[in-house]
């Protein structure tokens, strides 16, 4: 079966998850709403280096990237993590290891033969 071309949004899409991904905050929010399920802002500030201000400006960036969401339930919003964004960028990856590793085996034939 011959792989799934991507979209001409996809490769869009897929910079703003790693561009999202690239800072060292949001990364460790993303992982911490992974680990321990929805947070509010409140129980995802707590501890961290940050304000709950730059805490909600992180969230957005990632909101944007559709690797967060928020629901509000009741008074509180919580945010989590959209699995089906993560999984998407985990497949285009390994899509790129993949090419990588062909571009490496022809030129590895080449200089060998």
């Amino acid at each position: 079966m011959a792989p799934r071309r991507a979209s001409a949004s996809e490769p869009a899409a897929s910079a703003a998850v790693f561009s999202a991904l690239g800072d060292e905050t949001r990364l460790g929010l993303v992982t911490r709403l992974s680990h321990d399920g929805p947070m509010s802002i409140t129980r995802l500030s707590a501890g961290l280096p940050v304000t709950r201000q730059a805490v909600t400006k992180h969230l957005r960036v990632l909101e944007r990237a559709g690797v967060v969401r928020s629901l509000t339930e009741g008074r509180e919003i919580l945010w989590h993590v959209e699995q089906r964004r993560l999984a998407q960028a985990q497949r285009d990856l390994q899509a790129i290891a993949r090419q990588w590793d062909s571009t490496l085996q022809r030129l590895k034939t080449f200089v060998e033969g």
